[in-house]
C-alpha cells in the first residue's frame, strides 16, 4: 500500500482521530520497520469506534503488535 493511500487512510472525520494518526504517520511511520507498517495499516482498518476506544478512551486491543502500535500513536500525540 502506497503512503499515499495511508495518508488517506488517516482521514477519519474525527479530529481527534484525524490528529492523533496524522501525527503518528508524520513523525514516526517513515521510520518503522515493515512489520510496524503493516500493524498500522491494521489499526487504519478498524472502525471509527474501535480507533475511539484505543486511542481516547485508553482501552487497548488484545493483538500485541496493534496494541504496540495504538501505545506509539498515543506516545507521539503528546510529544
Amino acid at each position: 500500500m502506497s503512503e499515499r493511500r495511508v495518508k488517506w487512510q488517516c482521514r477519519r472525520g474525527m479530529r481527534e482521530l484525524d490528529v492523533l494518526l496524522g501525527t503518528y504517520l508524520e513523525k514516526q511511520y517513515g521510520n518503522s520497520d515493515e512489520s510496524q507498517k503493516a500493524a498500522f495499516r491494521r489499526v487504519l482498518e478498524l472502525p471509527d469506534p474501535d480507533l475511539i476506544g484505543y486511542l481516547l478512551s485508553g482501552n487497548n486491543p488484545a493483538d500485541p503488535e496493534l496494541a504496540d502500535v495504538i501505545d506509539q500513536i498515543r506516545g507521539k500525540a503528546s510529544a
